[in-house]
């Protein structure tokens, strides 16, 4: 897809730049395979306007995201600016409530690959014995299913299951995770992605996992947490993908 997209006028520098790079982590999310055809959502919270993010527009494939159709809304999912397009209604009572709550927390990524459904089925979850399920020790909420999550009485539940931490496991259902910006969001989805392949992979191969010690588990959790707060190593790591893609797949836009 080549297109020349201009910013708006009423359109800040700071906003585009945003845009951007929300439009480029959707089309990351499709080269990965990890989309749900025209469903789940990824948000990214206005800089200027903390009770404002940007969201897909409902209807269109990943790949047909541009920085321009964006759609920009409040927390409880009104579209601030003219679009032809609507926001999918089940985004709200999750992006929503996350953004309106968590000052800490700038994007949210929602999806459901097999791996990740896999693991929000089972009772156990998470476990915590490769290299990557070791760096989610501790960071894992867990909510309950609901349903379709449509509804405003769920919010405060949700929120509540998901406490201080960034990853939100929504039983039977998938995963939202969130952090401070897009690049280390994508980052921890990423992590979150692989885990659940490895222990999916794991299960089905049989045999006595080689288990690991708890402590092993919690400082892996901790330099991890220390590593993408401190380094630009989640700039480096959205950038080098973008790169790829694009190479592959030629220009976004």
């Amino acid at each position: 897809m080549q297109q020349t997209i201009a910013r708006p006028d009423n359109c800040s520098e700071e906003e585009w730049a945003l845009r951007i790079k929300l439009a480029h982590c959707y089309h990351l999310i499709d080269f990965f395979g990890w989309t749900e055809t025209i469903f789940n959502h990824i948000s990214a919270r206005l800089p200027a306007q903390g009770d404002q993010y940007l969201v897909n527009p409902f209807g269109l494939n990943y790949t047909e995201i541009t920085p321009a159709n964006l759609l920009k809304v409040d927390v409880d999912g009104h579209k601030l600016d003219d679009s032809p397009y609507d926001a999918n209604p089940a985004g709200f009572a999750l992006h929503g409530a996350i953004h309106a709550a968590r000052a800490d927390i700038h994007c949210v990524i929602h999806t459901h690959t097999n791996e990740v459904s896999a693991i929000a089925q089972k009772k156990i979850g998470f476990t915590h014995n490769d290299f990557y399920g070791a760096q989610l020790f501790g960071r894992v909420g867990y909510h309950a299913f609901e349903g379709i999550t449509l509804f405003q009485e769920e919010k405060q539940r949700m929120l509540t299951s998901l406490g201080d931490k960034h990853i939100l496991v929504l039983r039977n259902h998938g995963i939202a995770v969130g952090e401070m910006d897009i690049e280390r969001t994508l980052f921890l989805l990423w992590t979150v992605q692989r885990a659940a392949e490895i222990q999916v992979t794991a299960g089905a191969l049989g045999g006595e996992d080689n288990l690991l010690e708890e402590a092993i588990s919690q400082r892996c959790a901790d330099l991890t947490q220390m590593l993408i707060k401190d380094s630009g190593f989640a700039n480096k790591f959205f950038n080098a993908m973008v790169r790829k893609m694009e190479s592959e797949k030629g220009p976004s836009w």
